[in-house]
């Protein structure tokens, strides 16, 4: 078993926090990510800055272009994590986009990736027909390469994607880039169910997570809750660190009580 693996336990219902590595500087990361960590976070997602971050909505965007500014390059978030690594025990991810894994060199990256303590992989661009290589790569040094679901993916999809996720499968809650929303599609839970139904890996739900009445709502079908831009904007407004820990403590609570609610029942 996978250290990102071991975060779903039976009855528990994960919390994955996203952080951008260098933002607001390299010096905070690690302090915010044990923070993280001592609010009750199971696994922590670090973002290396890209230039062109598809897959992001307006909040990580303008978080990874300030880390960039200020010089946070992807061996920058590698000493990032190795100091992170010195602190706290929570498993690791980096979520990357591919052109930056290419640059450094795949092998050279996964091995350094082992070295700084990451646990796993998480990229957004790389489809499964493109993915072999680091998949073979990733596999020799035990780092597990997470793959990402839409709410649009065939039932063929489904079942690559099923058989080739390692540590669990991301499952995006809806069409479209990152981003706190005040509502979730009303299709989640007959996505969840379905992607359920083809595969015993743990599934978990990102984009757009940014309330305790969502994060409980993604509780109730899936098993584990991932929450980015709305972390990122309470680090923007208070760098005291102060109502990120409470909000992530908040969620915290969130997901125990409905655990407890769901044994009474």
């Amino acid at each position: 078993m996978s250290q990102i693996t071991s975060a779903f336990k039976p009855g528990h219902k994960a919390l994955i926090a996203y952080i951008t590595a260098g933002y607001p500087d390299i010096e905070s990361t690690p302090a915010i990510a044990a923070a993280l960590a001592e609010n009750g976070c199971d696994i922590i997602e670090l973002g290396i800055p890209f230039s062109d971050p598809l897959a992001d909505g307006a909040t990580i965007q303008k978080s990874s272009y300030q880390a960039l500014l200020s010089g946070t390059t992807p061996q920058v978030c590698l000493e990032a994590a190795a100091e992170i690594r010195k602190r706290i025990a929570t498993p690791l991810a980096f979520m990357t986009y591919y052109n930056p894994i290419l640059n450094y060199g795949l092998e050279s990256f996964c091995r350094s990736c082992v070295k700084a303590g990451i646990n796993g992989l998480i990229v957004p661009d790389l489809p499964p027909e493109e993915g072999g290589e680091l998949e073979d790569i990733t596999r020799k040094y035990d780092l597990d390469l997470v793959y990402l679901l839409a709410p649009t993916s065939t039932d063929d999809r489904i079942e690559v994607m099923a058989e080739r996720s390692r540590g669990f499968i991301y499952l995006v809650s809806l069409t479209g880039v990152t981003g706190a929303r005040d509502t979730l599609s009303p299709e989640l839970e007959g996505f969840v169910k379905n992607v359920r139904g083809k595969t015993k890996q743990p599934l978990c739900v990102g984009f757009g997570i940014s309330t305790l009445e969502q994060a409980r709502r993604v509780a109730s079908v899936a098993d584990g809750v991932i929450v980015g831009s709305r972390l990122i904007q309470l680090i923007e407004e208070d760098n005291t660190l102060a109502s990120l820990n409470a909000f992530v403590l908040s969620l915290r609570k969130a997901l125990d009580s409905f655990e407890i609610l769901k044994e009474v029942s």
